[in-house]
Order: structure tokens, then sequence, then C-alpha cells
């Protein structure tokens, strides 16, 4: 397919608490752009505080697909934040907009931007049910240590507490007898479908840390022990993926008297920069992109903005 054709695609992503949220409305403003999230958590109803979910105030009216369209209790992963996303697009070009993707999940963003093919990954479910009661049984550690063996690589890039993750990776290399690290990798080198513009919006590490502790300390504020509550009241638990995300297990974990509330900000805090110092050094590995670094521009929305713009005329006009 020659580039000509392509339709345009917008990626708007980075660590987590950077500021992408705030940064996406005025750029769909813009450029007339319609927004996608590549959130695994944001999809989420009743999960608002924890998720740092985007309020309907703070839309400015632009519209916003894979935001609190799923149950807790619904499995959410990268097939199916695909195949939403691409419905999603299919909605925004009929209507002669441009989609922006936005969010922080870069493993979900590369599987829209390259249309990665998923289909190897189907079939017999038996041997990822054997697997999933071991986690549930002896925890996912000793499946993630079973991954370290057979493919380091992708144990490098899933984190232990993502298990959904791991078990796929594991299924994979037993279906096929390769790695999955190396058919992403595969994938990753193929052709976008779209004419693109892929951002990372960027800040100095110890401010990026700051915004997140002080994000933390605002999640508290609002209420993130009450929400979690209310969601154990729905009958909502840790097997859930969405009860796996950042917020969620670590105040589970208090409810359920395993940790003192101090201990579970704590934790929450530093696996969230943990979580972000991860999500940097995926986006370094990803081609094509434009790093926007917020102090080069004196964190001046509109300089940043008018950068964005820029190099969008420059790829789309």
């Amino acid at each position: 397919m020659r580039e000509c054709v392509k339709k345009p695609l917008v990626i708007l992503t980075g660590p987590t608490a950077v500021g992408k949220t705030k940064a996406s409305i005025g750029l769909a403003k813009a450029i007339g752009g319609e927004i996608i999230s590549a959130d695994s958590m944001q999809i989420y109803k009743h999960m608002d505080i924890g998720s740092a979910k985007i309020r309907p105030d703070e839309m400015e009216g632009i519209p916003h697909y894979l935001v609190d369209e799923l149950e807790p209790w619904e499995e959410f992963h990268v097939v199916r934040f695909q195949q939403m996303a691409k419905a999603a697009l299919a909605k925004i070009y009929a209507r002669q907009h441009i989609p922006i993707v936005v969010g922080g999940t870069g493993f979900y963003i590369q599987a829209l931007l390259y249309d990665i093919d998923f289909s190897e990954n189907d079939g017999d479910d038996s041997y990822r049910k054997e697997l999933e009661r071991k986690a549930k049984e002896q925890g996912g550690q000793v499946l993630h240590d079973r991954l370290k063996e057979v493919d380091p690589a992708a144990a490098e890039q899933i984190h232990a507490n993502n298990v959904k993750r791991v078990i796929r990776a594991l299924e994979y290399y037993r279906q096929t007898g390769q790695r999955i690290s190396e058919h992403n990798e595969r994938e990753r080198r193929r052709e976008s479908p779209y004419r693109f513009i892929y951002f990372v919006l960027n800040d100095d590490r110890a401010k990026l840390y700051e915004r997140i502790d002080r994000r933390v300390d605002q999640m508290m504020e609002e209420g993130l022990v009450d929400e979690v509550k209310a969601l154990q009241e729905m009958g909502c638990t840790r097997e859930m993926v969405a009860m796996q995300g950042l917020g969620y297990k670590e105040i589970l974990a208090y409810l359920n008297g395993e940790t003192e509330l101090d201990e579970a900000v704590y934790t929450l805090k530093r696996d969230t920069r943990r979580f972000a110092k991860r999500q940097i050094t995926w986006f370094k590995r990803e081609r094509e992109v434009t790093w926007i670094n917020k102090g080069d521009y004196d964190y001046q929305e509109e300089a940043i903005l008018a950068e964005m713009l820029k190099h969008i005329r420059e790829r789309f006009l």
C-alpha cells in the first residue's frame, strides 16, 4: 500500500502522570480530533480514581472511545483492545476526523499501529487453564520464573504481576515452539497501515516522580479506599484482571488486612515510579517516535501544542 492512501493517525503517549490527558484535549481541539484511550484501566466502569480517568467535564466535548465501556469483571486484553480500537477508528474516519490514540500502554499502541496478528495464539485453552490454576495456587512469580527460562526477553518486558501476559507468552511458546518476544519483534518490524505520527511526552525523571507521588496523595484524598471498597462489595476480587491494576491491588491488600494503609500507599508510589521507568524503556525501543520533553518548552502548554502541530503539518499536509 502506498503511503498516500494511508489514513492519518496521531499517537500521544508517555509515562504515567506526565500530563497526556491535558495535552490530548488541546491537540484534539486544534486538529479536529477524536480520542481513543490506550489505557488498560480506563476502559472499566466504577474505576475512576485509581485509573486517573478523565472526567466528563475535562473532555471539553471531545468524543472519547474505550473509556467507561466495560464492567470490572469483564476481560480486557490486547486482542480485545485492538478489535475495539479498530471499530472506533472506523467511526472517526467515517466522520472525516483525525483519531488520536492517547495512553501509556505501549503494547496496545503497538498492536494497533502495526496491526499485529495474534491469531497464532488461539486454539486449545487447556494449557492456559492449567497455568491459571497454578498462578492461583502458587502465585504469579512461579509462572514468571518459568518464562525467564524459555523466553528471557519476554520476562524482562512483562512484569510478574501481569499474570495474563505471562500466561499468554508461555502459551504461545507451548503452541508454536517459538518465543513470543521474537514474534513480537518480527511484528514490530511490519510496515504500519497508517500514516502516523507518534509523540512521546516526557519529563525530567525527578519531576515525573514528584508528580507521581502527588497524584497518589490526591487519589487518597479523593477517596481511593472507598472506591476499592465499593468494588469489593460489588464482588470484585484480586483474581480479576481489573483488580490487579496499580492502585487497586495495593488498597485491596490493605482492606484484606494484609498491610497497613501507609505501607500500601508507599508501595503504590514505589511501584508506579517503577512502572513509569518501564514505560519509558518501552517507548525508547519504538521506531519513528517524536520525543516532546516538557522542560524544553519551559512547561508551557501552548509551546508544547505548537511543536506537536508543527510536526503534524509536516507529516500530514
